[in-house]
């Protein structure tokens, strides 16, 4: 078997699967019929399918949840179908979409779970669960003592993945874990959990039915077919540019060039200038810095550059005299990241007050903004790159 990128030195992949199966009892076919695929260290794969196909059967024989019928999983070079399962799940963390937080049961008690039966010592296990809190972006002064039940549906589920990171294992296993959420909150978890894998580099397999968000979260995505029969194993560039046949087209469905937009992020884009002023700036000090610049309105920074409001002329000539800027005006609104998507930011810019997105850093200081000039100029220099790799593999 060829190595795929993005194996280990010794030639394994971080999980090899080989012609695995299931059989149910009573089944007359296969729920998964003769999988082999390789799943690179440090990436997240996505699983995507119709509703029935054995993605998720075929992830919950990864940790053996759900015994192969045949087959064998290869974690780091070691075969795992004969190894104790209890220890073999406590190498992997996993994430479902209903979360499954115990509910009687503190948040740090839940995220305690699994290095208490390793056997952690208390301070350890203390440590390791305010770091946990900390990087899913919750205080742990304020979260460690409550109960699932006074946590929001996206608290919950940045709980389920600090749970499941616990350990610290290398590989997760993720079912449908943000499919249970609003879309607004869904997005913003999207994201926040890409720019934590940018530090945690783990081996994530996930499973979702939304084509546009294996897209956005994947690095690499198995489109697959009744039974988990691979249709395409590939980037997701090259699935949008070059699906394998028309089912994998019609899987995508239409507006390929759109989906493109989940394949590009903020960072990756040149910056606008926008013209900016103070908090405590005087009237005075805003009309002069409308008066130079080609903008019809100005964005008020706090102390710590974060954006308060739009402000323009006609804001100043009916506010009341002395009243601060942050009361003049509209809210800074279509505020985004360096890591969320060109998809998320034209969803943002759609609505915004002044047809652009605002960008800050993970502080909330301005950074600058996006327009929909960038992004169009993003979408063609996409297209420009995907015609000249397909030109080069003609030709080459």
């Amino acid at each position: 078997m060829s190595s795929s990128p993005g194996t280990r030195p010794n030639g394994e992949a971080k999980i090899r699967l080989e012609n695995l199966s299931k059989q149910f009892p009573g089944q007359s076919e296969p729920a998964v019929a003769d999988l082999s695929m390789e799943i690179p260290e440090g990436e997240i794969v996505i699983f995507v399918g119709p509703s029935g196909c054995g993605k998720t059967t075929t992830m919950k024989m990864i940790n053996r949840i759900i015994e192969p019928t045949g087959g064998r999983i290869h974690l780091d070079g070691e075969d795992v179908t004969k190894v104790n399962p209890d220890h073999l799940r406590r190498r992997i963390g996993y994430v479902i979409q209903q979360i499954g937080l115990f509910p009687h049961v503190t948040i740090a008690d839940n995220i305690a779970t699994v290095p208490r039966l390793l056997g952690w010592d208390k301070k350890r296990i203390n440590d390791r669960v305010d770091e946990l809190l900390e990087t899913v972006g919750m205080d742990p002064a304020t979260y460690r003592n409550r109960f699932p039940k006074e946590l929001s549906g996206g608290q919950r589920q940045r709980v389920g993945v600090a749970r499941a990171m616990s350990a610290d294992p290398d590989v997760m296993l993720m079912d449908e874990p943000f499919g249970a959420i609003d879309p607004i909150t869904r997005d913003r978890l999207q994201n926040e959990f890409l720019r934590l894998q940018e530090q945690i580099k783990k081996t994530i397999v996930f499973v979702t039915h939304d084509i546009d968000e294996a897209i956005k979260m994947g690095d690499r995505i198995a489109i697959l077919r009744d039974q988990s029969r691979i249709a395409q194993f590939d980037t997701p560039e090259r699935i949008l540019v070059d699906p394998a046949d028309d089912y994998v087209a019609n899987f995508i469905g239409r507006g390929a060039s759109l989906k493109r937009l989940s394949l590009s992020r903020v960072r990756d884009l040149e910056l606008h200038a926008w013209p900016t002023v103070p908090e405590d700036a005087s009237p005075d000090e805003v009309r002069q810095t409308l008066a130079t610049s080609d903008k019809t309105a100005v964005l008020v920074l706090d102390r710590q550059r974060r954006p308060v409001q739009w402000v323009n002329a006609e804001h100043l000539r009916r506010a009341t005299a002395g009243l601060p800027l942050r009361e003049i005006g509209l809210p800074a609104d279509a505020v985004v990241q360096p890591n969320a998507t060109l998809s998320d930011t034209l969803n943002e810019m759609l609505t915004a007050r002044y047809s652009c997105s605002i960008v800050v850093d993970a502080d909330d200081a301005y950074q600058g903004i996006v327009d929909i000039d960038t992004i169009n100029e993003a979408v063609r220099g996409m297209r420009e790159a995907e015609l000249g790799r397909l030109r080069q593999e003609v030709t080459g």
